[in-house]
């Protein structure tokens, strides 16, 4: 069963956004999608400064089984990239809603009608 907490707002491409109070955002996968992706051994995110449409691409996440392109959930501008990513993908498998998020942004307006809550998010998912 995968960990889906209810505080979040998830893309049908099994991503995550979290609204922080100060008008930001972290974005990052799912714990259902690292569990289907296997041992990621490999993640290639934006730049800061970078502007994103929702739905756009923003990066790729490799492991032993496939690649994956990862698709930004809201509109927005990058801030900034976890880079501890870089030497230390395999965080995606064991915390990817804590150590695991993938960039901070700065939303262009919070529109999640597009996105699911967590309960519907778990019948998406099956």
């Amino acid at each position: 069963m995968s960990n889906i907490p209810a505080d979040l707002h998830y893309a049908k491409s099994h991503e995550w956004v979290q609204i922080s109070a100060d008008g930001t955002a972290l974005v990052g996968i799912t714990d259902y999608a690292q569990s289907s992706l296997g041992d990621i051994t490999f993640v290639q995110l934006p730049k800061a400064g970078t502007v994103l449409t929702a739905g756009a691409t923003f990066g790729v996440v490799e492991s032993v089984k496939a690649a994956s392109d990862l698709y930004s959930p809201v509109a927005c501008t990058v801030l900034a990239v976890n880079g501890a990513l870089d030497s230390a993908p395999e965080t995606l498998n064991h915390a990817p809603y804590a150590e695991g998020w993938m960039m901070k942004v700065k939303p262009a307006g919070v529109d999640l009608g597009s996105l699911l809550d967590a309960a519907a998010y778990a019948t998406h998912i099956g």
